[in-house]
């Protein structure tokens, strides 16, 4: 006998009408006295279905089904007696989702894109690094630098000073302190003229006592304005540079300052430069050991960086021709701005061949706290010759020395008289141009103004290149065999 369909009054959740139910086969049950909203049916594969109106387990007819009765908004017909069993329809096959494998080729591609991807991240991370470190070098303003044209060649001036100031220690104890050495000088006046078109970089050196009129100095400094062209630094980086550019007609367009401790950490942040020595040498100033150099044995021979600052300040530079036997080099100023040139070569050559990550933390690490520069040496700049220049070898650098004579001054004691017509062709070779027009000439032994002949283009072989000695008027005395004392890269 067939039962009227009952309304029952259900809120529920019907999952999947018509296909077999993944439950296990639960049966609903009303509740006693047959309330037709309080049955909850589940129904599951083969059994389950509503629950009856006396409460017992309804006839199941096999649908997936969960209805929770309860008195809610939502009424559906439930049929009581579902009749004869009919097999409801089957329902979309699920299928199984499988990852395609990928072929060899794709995952080298994929892995290439990764690797790269790596590379980019790590070289923007040390890129930042650089800008970083870089960004920690000490800056001052240059009134008298003058800006050079995009991609135009300009010129650097090197200055290494020796200020004592912040000295203490072995430092003050090699140097001595503020307190015994006051103020400053630049112990090595270089210029640097780079050519970021044919990337070259020529280097010229100007002997510290070379005898010139000082320009822009400022008032009440005590000191003459006939001077030897190192005192000039007292008053700072400006006033060297306009007593450059007023006297050789050579334009400055950036400065670097170079402390003591500077040359010390360079040249450790490498491990040292290797100089092979053909004799034994030191520093002997009337018995003192004036820069504290004492090369103790001849050959190839790791210079540490304290060595190497002794060498690059010799001045009464000796060496020991037979044991007990020495013989001064006679060479002054011109020896030591050669054995300096030979120490910059071999910093370059050394920076060169150990290059890595480790190598150039070390080597900024170093030199950040002990250089200045001026303001407009960007930190951008300074990656872009990095990068320009990262080939660049010591070899590569030609050197050239200002050609000077010695002399005595009854203003500034012994100087360096500048040789013409000689000094003018150093130049004009150096620049690869004539020099500017000289405001202030260079002094004689007097203090008389040199003639300056014009130059209007630079010689073929410039006297005094690439290495210095030797140069034109210079009347220096030397030993017999002259340059062969000094050392050389190994």
């Amino acid at each position: 006998m067939a039962h009227p369909p009952r309304r029952a009054s259900i809120a529920g959740r019907v999952r999947g009408a018509g296909a077999p139910a993944e439950g296990s086969g639960a049966v609903g049950f009303g509740a006693a006295g047959g309330r037709p909203d309080a049955g909850r049916v589940a129904g599951g594969t083969g059994g389950g279905g509503s629950g009856g109106p006396d409460g017992a387990p309804g006839d199941g007819d096999g649908r997936d089904a969960t209805l929770v009765g309860r008195s809610g908004p939502m009424a559906v017909p439930i049929e009581t007696d579902p009749g004869p069993l009919v097999p409801a329809p089957p329902g979309p096959r699920r299928h199984r989702r499988h990852r395609r494998r990928r072929s060899r080729g794709e995952r080298v591609v994929r892995g290439a894109v990764v690797l790269v991807a790596v590379v980019l991240l790590l070289a923007g991370s040390v890129y930042g690094y650089l800008w970083f470190r870089l960004g920690q070098i000490k800056s001052e303003k240059c009134s008298a630098c003058v800006a050079a044209a995009d991609g135009a060649p300009y010129n650097v001036l090197v200055i290494g000073s020796d200020s004592r100031a912040g000295d203490t220690g072995q430092a003050a104890k090699s140097f001595g302190s503020a307190s015994q050495v006051g103020g400053q000088r630049s112990d090595t006046i270089k210029v640097l003229h780079v050519d970021p078109g044919a990337g070259t970089a020529d280097l010229l050196s100007i002997p510290r006592d070379t005898y010139v009129q000082l320009s822009g100095m400022p008032s009440g400094t005590g000191l003459a304005t006939d001077n030897k062209i190192n005192t000039a630094f007292n008053s700072g980086p400006n006033a060297l540079i306009q007593t450059i550019e007023s006297t050789f007609g050579i334009s400055i367009s950036h400065f670097v300052t170079v402390s003591f401790d500077g040359v010390i950490d360079l040249v450790n942040s490498v491990g040292g430069i290797r100089l092979d020595f053909p004799y034994p040498a030191r520093d002997n100033d009337n018995g003192n050991n004036n820069s504290g150099l004492n090369i103790a044995h001849a050959g190839c021979q790791t210079l540490s960086g304290n060595m190497a600052l002794a060498l690059s300040r010799s001045r009464y530079y000796e060496y020991e021709v037979s044991p007990g036997y020495w013989r001064y080099d006679g060479s002054g100023d011109l020896g030591r701005i050669q054995r300096q040139d030979t120490i910059i070569q071999a910093v370059i050559d050394k920076a060169k061949s150990s290059y890595n990550p480790l190598t150039v933390n070390a080597f900024l690490g170093s030199i950040v706290h002990d250089i200045t520069k001026d303001d407009q040496m960007s930190t951008s700049m300074i990656l872009s010759l990095a990068q320009r220049y990262h080939a660049f070898s010591g070899s590569a650098l030609k050197t050239f020395t200002l050609p000077t004579a010695g002399g005595y001054s009854s203003v500034a004691g012994d100087v360096e008289v500048v040789q013409e017509p000689a000094a003018e062709q150093v130049i004009a070779q150096f620049l690869g141009a004539a020099p500017n027009q000289v405001v202030t000439p260079p002094l004689d032994a007097d203090g008389s103004p040199i003639t300056v002949p014009a130059t209007t283009a630079p010689t073929t072989t410039a006297p005094g290149g690439s290495g210095g000695s030797g140069t034109p008027g210079t009347t220096t005395t030397t030993a017999p065999g002259s340059g062969s004392f000094n050392p050389t890269a190994c």
